[in-house]
């Protein structure tokens, strides 16, 4: 079954790795994409409650056996509740033909057109379940280009909050929250 599901890597690390900073409490945290569960297992008893989500079955398998409360869903389609913190590691690398497989673990990674087609259908939902004080922790590579025009055009403003370089990209974990919000667009 683990060959199904995104296994944890450098990006999960980075995600992990501000959650634990941004976290409090009294959150009420979803996770979108909880895929092995690496990131929900780590930080559901630092907060008031954790919901995460997941379009593979395979996932959301392994997530419940880990204790935490999962929603077979394609990002946040059907959930009515608001959080005040969204976490979620996208796929967001572009495929070429030759690499696509059509399998799950393929679903996890293809992030579609320039690596943001999933991150912007994201944005799109995210505001439906986003408490008007809410916080999104999102990865996203600098390979994305144009995803924090995308997330200023949906009127959102970030800043980035992590950083971890890799052989052939940097990853960046962006803070972002609603436009009223407290927030600005800096250290691009």
């Amino acid at each position: 079954m683990l060959d199904t599901v995104y296994p944890p890597s450098e990006d999960s690390e980075l995600l992990l790795e501000v959650a634990l900073k941004e976290v409090k409490e009294n959150d009420i945290v979803l996770e979108v994409g909880v895929g092995s569960g690496f990131v929900s297992e780590r930080i559901k008893d630092r907060c008031k409650l954790l919901i995460a989500t997941d379009v593979n079955p395979y996932a959301c398998r392994i997530a419940k056996s880990k204790g935490i409360n999962v929603v077979r869903t394609d990002l946040v389609k059907g959930l009515k509740c608001k959080f005040t913190l969204v976490l979620f590691n996208p796929p967001y690398l572009e495929l070429d033909e030759n690499e696509k497989r059509g399998d799950w673990l393929e679903k996890s990674i293809n992030g579609g057109k320039g690596g943001i087609e999933v991150i912007c259908r994201f944005l799109d939902l995210v505001r439906e379940v986003l408490d008007e004080n809410g916080r999104i922790v999102l990865i996203v590579s600098s390979l994305n280009e144009g995803v924090f025009e995308e997330i200023e055009r949906r009127d959102f403003v970030w800043e980035i909050v992590g950083k971890r370089k890799l052989f052939f990209e940097e990853l960046y974990a962006l803070k972002i929250t609603l436009k009223s919000s407290k927030g600005s667009n800096f250290d691009r």
